[in-house]
């Protein structure tokens, strides 16, 4: 135990490439870093093979050794700045028995959604290490794998977003049930989302004791809510789960970025809540964003993911200006503002890197 713990703190400590984390720390960095949201996916054909070895996309996920593999694809191909677990926002409700699936064409599904009272207060917090140890395995794989290249990333879904899919059952437009639940029985919803809470603190806990060196929460559906009912059923959920995070492994500063979909016009309350960067969706202009948030925390994005549908002439453009947008000094990871899509061709992903890490260079100069 003492040998792998060692070995452990010893490639955190010497990381090749420590942009990421410094620069969601607002420290200076030579360029500006570069990862992609979902950028182990099926618009890389040798992901598409993997996946389909495995059987199915649950399968890939509950396998370590082929979780790594895709965590790994991207790297190989493209320089970038961050490795992501490979894994899937659901995990966590899976692990509590609602019984996950997907369709081909309809996405997530649930067996057994949560609905009534009954259905709320029998969950329970799973055991990050008995209950989702696939993903504990393969976070311990990729950090093995990674040798100190770079930086790897964990993440799960925020208590809100959680909710979404568990109430509903699966995929939604117009969250009817969730909703419905929240306006007529806030207290079950409340009960819900603190059970999440507790949850996702704990599997985030573990993937930090299992080697994530930097932490996301992805509130996908959080835009979906009105501004009272965002501060109130997803902000105040991921402040309670930041708070109860461990915050520095292997000596060095965990960081945690909250991503809202959608959340353009609550920025300020959510750099407030705990976390050391706020990712923004394409919907907002970087420039702005830091006008109103200042250097309390760093910021993460902001391209939208069709623009890699043009030219890599075009994408450069794009990434000119958001670079010109959030100007010179520290505190900017660059990312799509969602994820990657199936379709993309990886040559303009490649564009997208190389014209980022070009690009940014005299951004931090003299810093």
């Amino acid at each position: 135990m003492s040998t792998s713990s060692s070995k452990k703190s010893t490639s955190a400590n010497n990381l090749k490439n420590d942009r990421l984390l410094r620069a969601l720390l607002r420290e200076p960095v030579d360029r500006t870093p570069i990862w992609v949201m979902r950028q182990a996916g099926r618009y890389l054909p040798e992901y598409r093979a993997t996946r389909s070895q495995a059987g199915s996309f649950l399968d890939l996920c509950h396998n370590p050794e082929l979780a790594c593999e895709v965590t790994m694809q991207p790297l190989e191909r493209f320089p970038l700045d961050a490795a992501i677990l490979f894994s899937d926002i659901l995990t966590v409700p899976d692990a509590m028995g609602l019984g996950l699936y997907f369709t081909e064409g309809e996405g997530p599904r649930f067996k057994h959604p949560v609905r009534s009272e009954q259905d709320i207060k029998r969950l329970a917090v799973p055991d990050p290490e008995q209950d989702l140890g696939y993903v504990m395995d393969a976070v311990r794989l990729i950090r093995r794998e990674l040798g100190g290249r770079v930086p790897l990333i964990g993440f799960s879904g925020s208590p809100w977003t959680l909710a979404t899919y568990m109430v509903e059952g699966g995929s939604t437009k117009v969250f009817a049930n969730t909703k419905g639940l929240l306006f007529d029985r806030p207290d079950l919803m409340h009960h819900l989302l603190n059970t999440l809470a507790d949850a996702v603190t704990a599997y985030l806990t573990a993937q930090v004791a299992a080697g994530a060196q930097s932490l996301m929460i992805f509130d996908t559906w959080g835009g979906m809510l009105s501004a009272r009912d965002y501060q109130e059923f997803s902000l105040q959920y991921m402040e309670k789960i930041i708070s109860n995070l461990p915050r520095e492994a292997d000596g060095r500063r965990v960081p945690v970025v909250v991503f809202t979909k959608g959340g353009g016009l609550w920025l300020e309350a959510i750099a407030n809540c705990g976390c050391d960067a706020v990712g923004l969706d394409w919907t907002v202009d970087i420039g702005d964003a830091r006008q109103r948030i200042g250097d309390r925390v760093a910021l993460q994005g902001n391209m939208d993911p069709c623009v890699l549908y043009a030219s890599p002439e075009r994408i450069r453009t794009e990434v000119a200006y958001i670079l010109e947008r959030y100007g010179k000094g520290n505190g900017h990871v660059f990312n799509l503002g969602h994820g990657i899509h199936p379709g993309i061709n990886p040559e303009h992903t490649a564009a997208l890197v190389e014209a980022v890490h070009e690009l940014s260079i005299p951004y931090h100069q003299n810093n």
